[in-house]
């Protein structure tokens, strides 16, 4: 699943020749540089520090996996931002002692209670909800699930973008299904080019289109400028995402059912290095570290916190939602194997047709050839080669014609061949007919059979006659010798 960073840019760079400069009369979309920080397009951005990003609905980025990162924002003055880590450390050092205070040592009521209250201080810091009260006279530490000590937190993986700021790709997340966007995407389209100033020279495209879980649709934009020379270029997404993000801007895009706008551009390897070593709020940094130890593709994916339910049933939504897109290409791809292989079968039983058409036209203009060869040598003496290849031609035809090589073969598969063309002749005239060769080698098989039968009786005639000897022969021994006994 794609993991989407969104931030917005600190810098209000300018774009020279992009457009043109703002009128006094009206709002027209220009990328030049402002004169002043009220009238040009791009003039006033916001600086965003780098954090977790509030997602679709309540939480993660824009059709990720994972939660979204906010953009890396300007850097602020030295001494400004010095002031500034110095109060936010102090800040969250009195946190964590407010918080290990209720949950180890509260001192509410100063007797055997205060044990009690402070496993119930445990069992709210590990579900990530309530309120722990330690003083009577400070207020209490609100639990959330960013705490350290909530217990329902894991790492996951995501992927990270590899689209270039120049790409100019920027995802609307819209409260709308996919089928109404698609329907309206012209509509929604030429309303975009008119909030974002209605320039001649400015085009909004559409990148692409996919369903988010809660019926929310992901539209991927970007912005193309023409010149008046011809050539056009994209702006960039940094640029267009600090447009969105004004106020007016975007009043006017969440009536069109735009919920959150994000920049999609991969993060450079300084973002990358200083997101990898600052663990997320909340994150043990030990945790953390195992996690990217343990990432199976750190070239491709980036670890990414999951707190509480329902971040794990939004990262469920959107594998389901994958998971179901992947299934519906696979139906397409085994669509289109299965049309492949029906043509296949076509073209293979063409080529079989086209090689037996062929076969005989090879056949007819070998007979033509012959012809014509017949006649050009007509009265010429039959030259050397020509020789040769009649003496090839009788071997041949002397093996074809041999009784145990192919003729009985040939001789039966024309038998074969004329019954079949003559048996649906047969039974429509209701009457037998027989070709004369095939009469022919009937009767010859026939008169070879009687002739075979009448050698078989007159051998079994000639021992008869034996055996008839041979018993008269011994009769006339047997008598002889009673005589003389007598």
């Amino acid at each position: 699943m794609a993991f989407n960073f969104g931030g917005a840019s600190s810098s209000a760079s300018a774009f020279g020749g992009f457009g043109s400069t703002t009128s006094a009369g009206g709002t027209s979309f220009s990328f030049s540089t402002p004169s002043n920080t009220g009238a040009s397009l791009f003039g006033n951005t916001q600086s965003k520090g780098f954090g977790f990003s509030s997602g679709l609905g309540s939480s993660g980025g824009l059709g990720g996996a994972g939660l979204g990162f906010g953009g890396f924002g300007g850097i602020q003055p030295a001494q400004n931002q010095l002031g500034g880590l110095f109060n936010q450390q102090v800040s969250q050092s009195n946190q964590l002692f407010n918080t290990a205070s209720a949950l180890s040592a509260p001192s509410v009521l100063n007797d055997e209670r205060d044990s009690i209250l402070a496993r119930w201080n445990q069992l709210q810091a590990f579900w990530g909800v309530g309120k722990g009260y330690y003083s009577s006279s400070t207020p209490p530490v609100e639990f959330s699930q960013e705490n350290p000590f909530c217990r329902f937190k894991a790492v996951g993986y995501s992927c990270v973008p590899d689209v270039k700021d120049e790409d100019g790709l920027v995802a609307l997340a819209l409260n709308k299904k996919e089928a109404d966007v698609r329907s309206q995407q012209q509509q929604l389209v030429e309303t975009m080019h008119k909030v974002l100033g209605g320039n001649p020279t400015l085009s909004v495209n559409v990148e692409g289109v996919r369903a988010l879980p809660d019926d929310q649709t992901e539209m991927i934009i970007y912005l193309v400028e023409r010149s008046p020379n011809g050539t056009s270029k994209r702006v960039p997404a940094s640029t267009l995402y600090s447009y969105m993000e004004q106020l007016n801007v975007k009043s006017a895009l969440q009536q069109l059912g735009v919920i959150m706008a994000v920049s999609r551009t991969a993060l450079t390897p300084a973002q990358l290095k200083q997101l990898l070593q600052n663990p997320p709020a909340g994150v043990d940094p030990i945790i953390w570290e195992q996690a990217k130890v343990d990432n199976p593709d750190p070239e491709k994916l980036i670890p990414v916190p999951m707190v509480g339910f329902k971040e794990l049933l939004r990262r469920l939504k959107i594998q389901d939602q994958m998971t179901k897109q992947h299934q519906t290409r696979v139906d397409i791809i085994s669509n289109d194997i299965s049309e492949l292989q029906r043509n296949q079968a076509t073209t293979a039983a063409k080529i079989t047709q086209y090689k037996r058409k062929l076969m005989d036209l090879s056949h007819r203009v070998l007979q033509v050839l012959i012809k014509q060869e017949v006649q050009r040598k007509s009265g010429y003496a039959i030259q050397l080669d020509e020789e040769h290849l009649r003496v090839q031609l009788e071997t041949i035809q002397s093996e074809l014609n041999a009784p145990t090589q192919f003729k009985g073969r040939l001789n039966e598969l024309m038998s074969q061949i004329r019954m079949q063309n003559h048996f649906g002749a047969v039974r429509s005239e209701e009457r037998y007919r027989v070709d004369a060769d095939l009469l022919r080698e009937i009767k010859q098989h026939l008169k070879h059979q009687q002739q075979g039968l009448c050698h078989l009786i007159s051998v079994i005639k000639d021992d008869l006659d034996d055996i008839k000897t041979i018993e008269d022969g011994l009769h006339d021994s047997v008598h002889g010798r009673s005589s003389k006994l007598s």
